[in-house]
């Protein structure tokens, strides 16, 4: 077995092919994969599942991606999951907002299925 295989990701993203690109990339990976496709359901999902990594769009309806973000920083529970943003916001302010915040990792939108696979696989080794 993989050591992917016992991984559980979390994509959040509004976005549904975002959603199914990563899915399908990273499932093809060998990791196990869930989506939210808004900040609330976001934080929903991974304060029932606790996935290994959650992969977050910044730009989502009810609650943005900062906002699950913040949330999840400040719960002693939940602040050790690591995050990887995944945005089409580019301004080195949006960045470096993530980063301040908790982000572990900043991918820009539009993305290389590849290089989403190199990052994911970097939060493992």
């Amino acid at each position: 077995m993989s050591p992917a295989a016992s991984k559980a990701v979390l994509i959040a993203d509004d976005d549904t092919l975002v959603v199914e690109v990563v899915k399908n990339k990273l499932r093809r990976q060998g990791y196990r994969v869930a989506s939210a496709t808004d900040g609330m359901s976001a934080l929903a999902a991974v304060t029932e599942t606790r996935p290994d990594l959650v992969i977050l769009d910044a730009m989502m309806p009810v609650h943005d991606g900062y906002h699950v973000l913040r949330e999840m920083k400040a719960d002693p529970v939940l602040a050790a999951i690591p995050v990887l943003m995944l945005s089409a916001r580019k301004l080195e302010s949006d960045r470096l907002t993530a980063l301040a915040l908790g982000a572990d990792g900043y991918l820009l939108k539009p993305f290389s299925a590849d290089e989403l696979a190199v990052c994911v696989r970097s939060f493992f080794s």
